[in-house]
């Protein structure tokens, strides 16, 4: 059975090996990290159960969170191609770019940080009013750990960009630095001291983890730099326009997060929490799975356009997407039978109760649905960024998002939790359609990203 398989993976083409090589060392980097996450999760479940605290800490993260991630995520997808086509140029050239990308990536991250402390209060009335008063008094106190916690959002994303550029996935395990770093601090915190462990694990993670990848990609890059704020760079004429465009769409899809914790807000006590546990579930699904994938794709995408070899590319991402839709289906089968045992086994004890369980599982069990369609249209996400058809992916980033906003209204007030898990799987259905009828057509040369 080995020997068919060795033969089967020595017969593919170069560049699916690339993606499969890379693809594994994600997925074994994500499956420790994702492990570390468990055990975190399981020791908050343990300590708090599905209470005010999680709900604080949940609508916490995912607000606070919101804006750092946005500016992460518009930015990589444009920065990745950029960098590769960077490193294949002059070394000077290339370490200046990187300069001041670090000191723009400190001064966004500052700026975030210091954003998020002064307007927490404003965004408590707005987007928690659903809040419970005990909820609102510990969001206002755990935000102290996450304005701060932005700043290093922001330097690790730029970090992650450049180790990425050159297919090292090392940054995949480092992001399970703030899970084991919170998990310490709950296990070691004596009886009584709220959510402090919470917020001082949240802060220490983020920051180890920022310092940590700077050091691992000064490594990889192997060329001087020195962190100025210009952008006199040669770099930043195509980087700026297309992450301009990216943003556009990148913050359609970034309230994605916080209109479900408006919505959840909204449903009552806990629908948070009870909503956090599925969510953190769903995504050891994705990472195991389509992401692993999708983080080892671009850069090997990217360096194939580079060489001219577009019908190349787009023929490697279209059977990579049907095979991860395939999967996906799969996964969704096995999933809606093991929800429950899945649920239980993490997260059923101390103040985890067996009437939790039965709740978080049937919230999973819909969440489930977006799989396939997440899967298979991760690769293509990858082939567009590849080919720098920023214009489209905006496009259909706005698209999405007012799908979810509309079905996020209709479903939520009939189906609870479970309706918010239900317009999310709608989301990714919709976002697929168009990414693959994308994909499938060949971009005509003259059109511009």
């Amino acid at each position: 059975m080995i020997a068919p398989l060795k033969r089967r993976l020595a017969g593919l083409h170069a560049d699916h090996r690339r993606i499969a090589l890379g693809a594994a060392r994600v997925a074994f980097f994500l499956l420790m990290g994702k492990a570390v996450g468990a055990v975190k999760e399981m020791a908050v479940a343990y300590r708090y159960g599905v209470s005010d605290a999680v709900d604080a800490y949940q609508f916490t993260l995912t607000i606070a969170n919101w804006l750092p991630v946005t500016l992460v995520g518009a930015c990589s997808v444009v920065l990745i191609p950029a960098l590769v086509r960077s490193r294949q140029g002059e070394p000077a050239l290339h370490g200046r770019f990187l300069g001041e990308l670090q000191a723009w990536a400190w001064a966004l991250g500052a700026a975030a940080a210091v954003l998020l402390g002064l307007a927490w209060p404003m965004v408590l009335d707005v987007a928690g009013q659903g809040l419970s008063p005990a909820v609102r008094d510990m969001s206002l106190l755990l935000i102290l750990g996450f304005a701060p916690a932005a700043f290093f959002t922001i330097w690790t994303g730029l970090g992650a960009a450049r180790l990425r550029a050159h297919e090292r996935h090392i940054n995949t395990l480092l992001d399970s630095v703030p899970a084991l770093a919170i998990l310490v601090c709950v296990l070691a915190a004596p009886a009584g001291a709220g959510i402090l462990p919470l917020l001082w694990g949240t802060l220490l993670g983020y920051a180890i983890q920022a310092v940590w990848q700077d050091a691992l990609a000064r490594r990889a890059d192997r060329v001087p730099m020195r962190p100025r704020l210009s952008r006199h760079a040669p770099q930043w004429s195509s980087l700026a326009a297309a992450a301009g465009i990216m943003l556009v769409g990148q913050l359609a899809m970034s309230f994605v997060g916080p209109i479900d914790q408006y919505t959840a807000a909204g449903l009552g006590a806990n629908a948070n929490a009870t909503l956090g546990y599925a969510a953190r579930l769903l995504s050891l699904m994705i990472g195991l799975g389509a992401a692993s994938v999708g983080r080892a794709a671009l850069p090997v995408l990217a360096d194939i356009q580079a060489r001219g070899d577009a019908a190349h590319a787009r023929a490697m991402a279209l059977k990579w997407s049907f095979v991860l839709l395939a999967l996906g289906a799969c996964v969704v089968l096995a999933g809606w039978w093991l929800a429950p045992w899945l649920v239980s086994l993490l997260f059923e004890r101390g103040a985890f109760t067996a009437q939790d369980t039965i709740a978080v599982a049937h919230v999973l069990r819909w969440g489930m649905l977006q799989l396939p369609f997440y899967f298979g249209v991760l690769i293509l996400v990858q082939l567009l960024a590849s080919q720098n058809r920023y214009g489209w992916m905006a496009a259909i980033a706005v698209l999405n998002f007012g799908l979810k906003a509309w079905m996020n209204t209709v479903l939520a007030p009939s189906m609870g939790a479970a309706g918010i898990m239900l317009a999310t799987a709608l989301m990714y259905a919709l976002s697929y359609v168009c990414y693959l009828g994308l994909a499938w057509r060949v971009r005509p040369s003259g059109e511009a990203p």
